[in-house]
């Protein structure tokens, strides 16, 4: 079924689509991690599938196992990319549990040096063709991350929570796109993205501070849940006959939450930004207390002027030698 396009500077298009409510960092649309060169990982594998119907009975299992190692590098491939991603674009992050990267050239190295056997007959071919295929494949798409990141004085188990709490609104997430589909309504649909950009931007401020899990939790769980449930009433009914009024109320629901999301995210930077002058409040009574002498703007001596004790008198801010 063919459907109207739109978008915010299309004729009757909403332009809040254009618009990012305050306080909220809304992320420009980012290319999917999973490129042309993981697919044609998936493309090698069946040259050795085809070739296996014109060997012998021996040839016919060696060239399916070199079929299903390929097969097996390129989807552990594509399943690191996308962990990588997911890693790279979190400023808090936990390695991946499993390197798939590393298994896929593995796997690579092994399916090359068995073909190499197959069709050289011998051994160096094997083993120069194992070494080639994951050397090229560590140098087409890297190593998986190793080390967690930003973990420094974090506590792993409110991490965990975190992770599943995170986890979770994903999944509602996931099932208000699915459900929105079957109004075939493009502006819903921009809407509801609208809406669920948002959302993520609370739990991506979350997961860069589990510490903060307590204050959004309600969000995350109960808010998010109703509007999963709302949207898959909402998508029941309006497949089922085109009510007008029904549209109206649901894009009014996804406006309120819009602005709940977006102030609980303010809020929480706000206190972060309110603990930092905190902080610098009290170190700066510490250093008058000790009397230590403050820093100079622009000054190059700033690193060196911090901790050097004030001078006591007249005599000492004159003599060189102090």
């Amino acid at each position: 079924m063919a459907r109207r396009f739109g978008g915010a500077h299309s004729p009757g298009g909403d332009p809040r689509a254009e618009a990012a409510a305050p306080g909220t960092v809304i992320r420009g649309k980012r290319a999917h991690p999973v490129g042309a060169r993981v697919h044609l990982l998936f493309i090698l594998p069946f040259l050795f599938a085809f070739s296996a119907f014109f060997k012998d009975p021996a040839g016919l299992a060696v060239n399916l196992g070199v079929f299903a190692l390929l097969l097996l590098s390129a989807w552990l491939t594509r399943e690191g990319v996308i962990a990588q991603d997911a890693y790279d674009n979190r400023r808090v992050a936990r390695r991946p549990a499993i390197p798939r990267k590393i298994f896929g050239a593995a796997a690579m190295g092994l399916g090359l040096g068995i073909a190499g056997l197959l069709g050289a007959g011998g051994l160096v071919p094997a083993v120069i063709f194992g070494v080639l295929g994951a050397g090229l494949h560590f140098a087409a798409f890297g190593a998986d991350p190793l080390k967690d990141k930003g973990m420094e004085g974090i506590d792993l188990f409110q991490t965990d929570r975190v992770a599943r709490a995170v986890e979770e609104a994903e999944e509602h997430l996931k099932a208000m796109s699915d459900a929105i589909l079957r109004c075939r309504d493009r502006q819903i649909e921009d809407r509801l993205r609208e809406f669920q950009t948002h959302v993520r931007a609370l739990l991506r401020t979350v997961e860069n501070d589990p510490r903060r899990l307590s204050a959004a939790r309600r969000y995350m769980g109960v808010y998010l849940l109703g509007a999963r449930d709302a949207t898959v009433k909402f998508a029941d009914l309006y497949a089922r006959r085109r009510d007008t009024q029904a549209r109206a109320d649901y894009i009014a629901l996804l406006d309120d939450l819009q602005k709940n999301f977006a102030l609980r995210t303010e809020t929480l930077l706000d206190s972060d930004r309110q603990a930092l002058d905190i902080e610098i409040d009290v170190l700066r009574e510490r250093l008058e207390r000790e009397g230590l002498r403050p820093p100079i703007p622009g000054s190059l001596a700033v690193d060196l002027e911090i901790g050097v004790p004030a001078p006591q008198n007249a005599s000492e801010k004159g003599n060189p030698n102090v």
